[in-house]
C-alpha cells in the first residue's frame, strides 16, 4: 500500500511539474496515467470523479488529484496527490520570483522564444482532453448543442444566462430528471414482460 502512496506522488508530481496551462491542459495527462498506464481507475469513474473535480470550488488540478487520492488510498492518498500536484508549481514560482524578473525575461530572447513557443502547447494540451472527454461522455452530434449553447450564452456576458453556476445547477436538475424518466421507463418495461408472462 505504501508503494501505492508513493506511485500516486510520483505520478502527480510528474504530471505538476511537466505540464503547462493549468487543470485543463493537465486531464489528458493524468488520464493517460490513471486510466491507460496504471489502470487504478476506468475511464467511466475517471469521467464522473473529473465532473466532480468540476463542480467543486478550487484548483481543477487540485480537485481532481484530491478525488483520484481518495478512491485509491483514502485521506492518505489525497494529500499526497494533492501535495505532488501543487509541490512543483510552489518550487517553479520560487525559483522564478528569485531569479527571473519580468524585465529579464523581456530582454531575453531566448526566454521570450520559450514562452511564445509554449503558448500553442498549451492551447492543444487544453483542447485535447475536451475531445476525449466529449468522446467518452458519448456526445454525439445530437448532444452537441447543449455545451456550444452553454458556451454562447457564458460567452455572451448578458446578466443572468452568463452565469456558469446557472449551468451546473440546470445541468443536475437535467441530469437527475433524466435518470428518473429512464428508471420509470424501465421500470414499466420490466412490470409490462411481467404481466405478459
Amino acid at each position: 500500500m505504501e508503494n501505492l502512496l508513493l506511485k500516486l506522488f510520483v505520478t502527480f508530481f510528474k504530471i505538476g511539474a511537466f505540464t503547462f496551462g493549468g487543470g485543463w491542459a493537465m486531464i489528458s495527462i493524468i488520464e493517460k496515467e490513471i486510466v491507460d498506464k496504471y489502470g487504478w481507475l476506468d475511464r467511466e469513474e475517471f469521467l464522473d470523479l473529473l465532473a466532480v473535480a468540476q463542480s467543486l470550488p478550487g484548483i481543477l488540478a487540485v480537485n481532481i488529484a484530491v478525488a483520484i487520492g481518495d478512491r485509491l488510498r483514502g485521506l492518505k492518498g489525497s494529500v499526497t496527490a494533492a501535495l505532488a500536484t501543487i509541490l512543483p508549481s510552489f518550487i517553479m514560482i520560487l525559483v522564478i520570483a528569485v531569479f527571473l524578473t519580468p524585465d529579464l525575461i523581456k530582454s531575453n530572447p531566448a526566454l521570450s522564444a520559450i514562452f511564445r513557443g509554449i503558448r500553442p502547447a498549451v492551447v492543444a494540451l487544453i483542447v485535447a482532453p475536451v475531445v476525449t472527454t466529449a468522446k467518452s461522455a458519448r456526445i454525439g452530434l445530437k448532444t452537441v448543442i447543449i455545451p456550444i449553447a452553454v458556451a454562447l450564452l457564458i460567452w455572451s456576458k448578458l446578466p443572468v444566462v452568463s452565469n456558469p453556476i446557472l449551468y451546473i445547477i440546470l445541468g443536475g436538475a437535467g441530469g437527475y430528471f433524466y435518470l428518473r424518466r429512464q428508471s420509470r421507463k424501465l421500470h414499466e418495461n420490466l412490470n409490462g414482460k411481467e404481466d405478459k408472462a
